[in-house]
């Protein structure tokens, strides 16, 4: 039970970083028995948290979860912060149930999409949860107007703090940065600031050669620890962008993710090789659509992304294989691919031999699908529009 001294307990999602820092004080400042949660293993945020003042810090090892039941899934989606949101937000909850707390709450800034994805994940998975949202209460923002007061009541509070020229987000599969120095989309991010891969200038001369099997694989979050050792040291997984938030705001944004570039690259090379094409179409122009939006705006524990993703497993049953890559100072360059359960028939494809094909046959194909482009074009000759003079895009004479 809560103690009758306080608001009410709050269970908070900490990073250990400035903001959940000085969010954490505050709350107590504020009355509320405060709990912390982090969805890894980093003890100096344990003994932060603790000596800020939180009654009990919890500890939920998530990785496996994490690539399991969302990043397999999600596949070629490179959304690892979207990704993430909902796996620490089922963590939260299980824990705030057990201990009996009466809110949650987290650091997300109001500006931004976390705070929506985050919201959205409490309430899909417990409707009744009051949610603290520290960055939208005037009483916060307005003490807190920017970051020298929050480094001087770190100060005030002893709470330890690394000064950053942007702001990191990290998990298993990527790291993203925002904020400070990124804010102006024109500024070069400095070469100190990406804290996963080796620049690709840095990066071995010498390439390295890996294979990966579709089939049987080891321990998913073995892979996924092996392969961005692999990706970091060749300098692979950087992007910079600007992107759209959910809110309508435009952000820039500066992200690694070393695993998760190699097997896209490999996924999407081995589907050329295994997955029927009319499927693939309709998975890329709904299936991937659809769930980059739905993930990306927090909508994952929702109906539409259960009947979405409930598409996935069927269109991926033939995608088995190997795919040998080169990994080269940034580059993932596939070599080959090999598998039992391909579509592709060399024989069929072959410009030497037959192998089973009638040319002839073409003929009665290319008649069928010629009649629609032949009314069409009829129909322009009758309107004047048809000729053999080119125009552009616009109907313009080139």
């Amino acid at each position: 039970m809560t103690s009758q001294t306080t608001k009410g307990r709050v269970l908070l999602a900490y990073s250990g970083g400035l903001d959940t820092s000085c969010i954490l004080a505050w709350l107590i400042e504020q009355g509320y028995e405060v709990y912390a949660f982090m969805a890894d293993d980093y003890e100096a945020a344990r003994k932060k948290a603790l000596n800020a003042g939180a009654k009990k810090f919890f500890l939920e090892d998530l990785k496996r979860e994490f690539v399991t039941e969302l990043i397999y899934p999600a596949g070629v989606y490179l959304l690892g912060t979207s990704l993430a949101r909902p796996v620490i937000a089922r963590g939260m909850i299980a824990v705030a149930e057990k201990e009996g707390c009466d809110y949650v709450s987290h650091g997300c800034t109001g500006k931004g999409n976390d705070q929506v994805r985050f919201e959205l994940a409490f309430y899909g998975l417990k409707p009744d949860i009051k949610v603290i949202a520290p960055w939208r209460i005037p009483a916060f923002y307005n003490r807190f107007a920017g970051r020298s007061a929050l480094l001087n009541y770190a100060a005030e509070k002893n709470i330890p703090v690394a000064q950053t020229a942007a702001k990191p987000d990290e998990n298993l599969f990527h790291i993203s940065y925002e904020a400070g120095i990124l804010e102006d989309p024109n500024t070069t991010p400095p070469a100190d600031m990406w804290k996963l891969t080796s620049s690709p200038e840095d990066a071995p001369s010498l390439p390295e050669h890996i294979t990966i099997e579709f089939t049987v694989y080891t321990d998913a979050v073995d892979i996924f620890v092996t392969l961005n050792a692999l990706a970091r040291k060749h300098g692979i997984g950087r992007l910079d962008i600007v992107e759209n938030r959910f809110i309508g705001v435009k952000s820039r944004g500066c992200y690694e993710s070393p695993a998760a570039t190699i097997l896209r690259v490999a996924h999407m090379d081995i589907e050329g090789l295994t997955l029927d094409r009319n499927v693939r179409a309709l998975r890329d122009q709904f299936v991937t659509v659809q769930l980059s939006r739905i993930l990306y705006n927090g909508y994952f524990f929702s109906p539409e992304r259960e009947f979405v993703t409930s598409a996935i497993p069927t269109s991926q049953r033939t995608v088995n294989g190997t795919v040998r890559l080169k990994l080269y100072k940034g580059n993932v360059i596939v070599e080959g691919r090999f598998s039992q359960e391909g579509l592709y028939d060399e024989r069929e494809s072959s410009m030497d031999e037959l192998g089973g094909f009638e040319p002839t046959d073409t003929t009665g194909f290319i008649q069928i699908e010629s009649i629609r482009i032949k009314k069409w074009g009829q129909a322009n000759v009758r309107k004047g529009q048809g000729g053999v003079e080119a125009k552009d895009v616009y109907g313009s004479r080139v």
